[in-house]
């Protein structure tokens, strides 16, 4: 592909020679000749082209090229916007069988659309519907009734259970697990955590969990289109009603959503977020890394909630949440620099303690 096609696709500005040939694309330390697009949309990037084997680069719009450095270059405005449409370029397409693995075991009343690949030791249960030009790759399990809308990619070792149905388009990552039953129990009588949230501070817990009865997930679980699941995420089905997870919403590895989670529209679900039980969540909310959102909290849209922290009460539209609890911004910054301030007030009690001391002595002599 000719570097000016590239720029073309970008909508990027082309400086230089735009028949240069493109094969791969690469770190500029990592370039071995003239096929190689040199990625440095970085300022310490573009220290590295002279040096670099590559003869074409792609920069950020404005940056300072050493003259002489590549034969030609394309000047984006968004690095990553641009890194995007490139992988959509020089993406490699997973390999896929062509129809129904000899060893998959679909059951005869399950509906399996056009161009369907089905990949090795799938099993599809009863009634299950797999949407046109979906793949299935290896060691997948389709749970009966579930439905899987079409153009999906559902990579090895996902387990989607009973009921579940998935949109069009969605990507599902290794070892996924949706629609697993919530962790849902009681006890007889109130019990330990009960007592617990209504102890007052520092009270002992009294009560017993002597018998623990599990209450049954019988719902399950919906997802939008468009939506990707990151590897070892697992989503509950709900009690009753259903779990459910918007359109377009991306969620990273290692993700735990309760029962009877609903989380919205283009919301950003980072790794090791988790999401007790009926927590709600707006539309395009992003959770940052580790997050932990208590049971019922309500969070509002276009919320941001920085990483590692804990949520523990509803959090209105148009907010920015930070730390463990988690609090608006302004007020979590203005606790930290309390407390960071903390030091010199220790550091000063003894001097007035002093100064006090002289004082009262100072007094008893008049």
């Amino acid at each position: 592909m000719k570097l000016s096609e590239i720029a073309d696709a970008l909508g990027g500005n082309l400086v230089g020679n735009g028949d240069v040939e493109i094969e791969t694309l690469t770190h500029p330390s990592d370039a071995t000749g003239s096929g190689d697009l040199a990625l440095a949309m970085e300022e310490n990037l573009i220290e590295l082209l002279p040096s670099t084997k590559a003869i074409a680069a792609i920069v950020l719009t404005g940056a300072e090229v050493p003259d002489g450095a590549v034969d030609g270059y394309i000047e984006v405005g968004r690095a990553r916007v641009a890194l995007g449409r490139l992988m959509d370029i020089y993406e490699k397409p997973v390999h896929r069988e062509n129809g129904i693995h000899s060893s998959a075991v679909v059951d005869p009343s399950a509906k399996i659309g056009k161009n369907v690949s089905i990949g090795p030791f799938v099993y599809v249960g009863p009634r299950a519907v797999i949407g046109d030009g979906t793949i299935l790759m290896a060691q997948i399990t389709i749970g009966a009734e579930a439905v899987i809308g079409a153009g999906g990619l559902i990579h090895p070792g996902v387990r989607i259970g009973e009921r579940v149905r998935i949109g069009d388009r969605c990507i599902i990552h290794h070892n996924a697990s949706i629609g697993s039953d919530g962790f849902s129990f009681v006890t007889p009588e109130p019990g330990s955590v009960e007592g617990a949230k209504g102890a007052s501070s520092g009270a002992k817990v009294e009560a017993q969990n002597l018998v623990i009865s599990r209450i049954n997930s019988i719902g399950s679980v919906t997802i939008g289109g468009h939506v990707e699941i990151g590897a070892s995420s697992t989503i509950d089905r709900g009690t009753f009603s259903n779990t459910r997870i918007g359109n377009h919403t991306k969620i990273d590895n290692l993700v735990q959503i309760g029962h009877n989670v609903v989380i919205g529209e283009n919301c950003m679900v980072c790794g090791q977020v988790g999401l007790a039980g009926s927590v709600q969540v707006g539309d395009r909310v992003v959770l940052a890394g580790q997050v932990g959102v208590a049971d019922h909290v309500n969070i509002g849209s276009d919320v941001v909630v920085g990483g590692g922290s804990g949520v523990g009460m509803d959090v209105p539209d148009k907010t920015v949440v930070i730390g463990y609890p988690a609090l608006p911004k302004n007020e979590a910054t203005d606790q930290y620099m309390q407390i960071r301030r903390l030091g010199s007030v220790y550091r000063d009690i003894p001097k007035l303690k002093s100064r006090l001391k002289a004082l009262e002595t100072d007094s008893e002599k008049g």
